[in-house]
């Protein structure tokens, strides 16, 4: 039987196109990496150009490590600052960590600035976080007579949305009687440590027999005028210093932790007479 002749395959002339689309991907690739090479972040830049000029200009490299370490270029600074904390030779100052506020405080916070908007927007009240705790800042002028420890009625809508909160938290809460440096000296009120003191404890009364608040977690401290918010040489200094605080602490912290800060110290007081005229708070 005759074989059967095969044909010539055809011709592929369009093989070319394989390579041309893998020079194109390939080109396109290098114009993108190009691309985005060249938009490199100029802010992150310059802040690395200036960390690097800053480290040469204090001494390269060693005295970076120096710094680092506690000691200075010239080897006569703070030291080796691993000799300090556990097993140094030197006790850490845990004074100097700071604490955040306890999570659960956290709600409370924004629900109190929420319910008490009206107030803080008056100047009435004043609510901030510290590291001690939450601290609610109630003015004298809104909350107190002048010269005496009795407590607005008026104010009470105001203390029991504060109570609500601190009803429904375990911290332990502290009532802070701060007034302003003028003395006061009457036959209820000797001197600024009795009327701040009373203070505390009428808040203290109202919040446990009106409210519920278990005595257990009360405490009352009066600071007369130590712990001043603003100074007293004004009028309106001496109005932001007459206040109460009532502080919901931090339950981690350390008692040594729990006192304000005093953001000024107290001048030396000046000479008083024997028999100082009464005068009102």
């Amino acid at each position: 039987m005759a074989r059967k002749k095969k044909h010539a395959g055809h011709a592929n002339h369009e093989r070319w196109l394989v390579s041309y689309a893998d020079f194109i991907t390939l080109l396109f690739a290098f114009f993108v990496v190009m691309f985005a090479s060249s938009q490199t972040d100029k802010a992150k830049a310059q802040h690395i150009s200036d960390a690097v000029t800053k480290a040469l200009e204090k001494g390269g490299m060693q005295a970076a490590v120096h710094e680092i370490l506690g000691g200075t270029v010239d080897e006569k600074g703070k030291g080796n600052a691993q000799m300090k904390g556990p097993g140094g030779s030197q006790a850490r100052n845990d004074k100097t960590e700071v604490q955040p506020l306890d999570q659960e405080l956290l709600p409370k916070l924004a629900f109190l600035n929420k319910a008490l908007e009206a107030e803080i927007r008056d100047g009435k009240l004043e609510i901030k976080p510290e590291v001690r705790g939450l601290v609610i800042s109630m003015q004298q002028a809104a909350f107190f007579p002048s010269g005496d420890d009795t407590i607005d009625p008026q104010t009470y809508e105001a203390v029991e949305k504060i109570a609500h909160i601190v009803a429904d938290s375990p911290n332990p809460i502290r009532l802070e009687g701060h007034t302003d440096s003028q003395p006061i000296h009457t036959a209820h009120f000797p001197s600024n440590w009795e009327l701040s003191a009373a203070r505390g404890i009428s808040m203290l009364h109202l919040l446990s027999d009106r409210y519920g608040i278990a005595h257990e977690r009360l405490a009352v401290v009066g600071y007369a005028d130590t712990v001043p918010k603003a100074t007293n040489d004004t009028p309106e200094g001496r109005a932001i210093n007459r206040r109460v605080d009532i502080v919901i602490l931090n339950q981690h912290i350390a008692p040594q932790q729990q006192a304000p800060v005093q953001t000024k110290a107290p001048a030396a007081p000046a000479a008083q007479p024997a028999a100082p005229a009464a005068r009102k708070k």
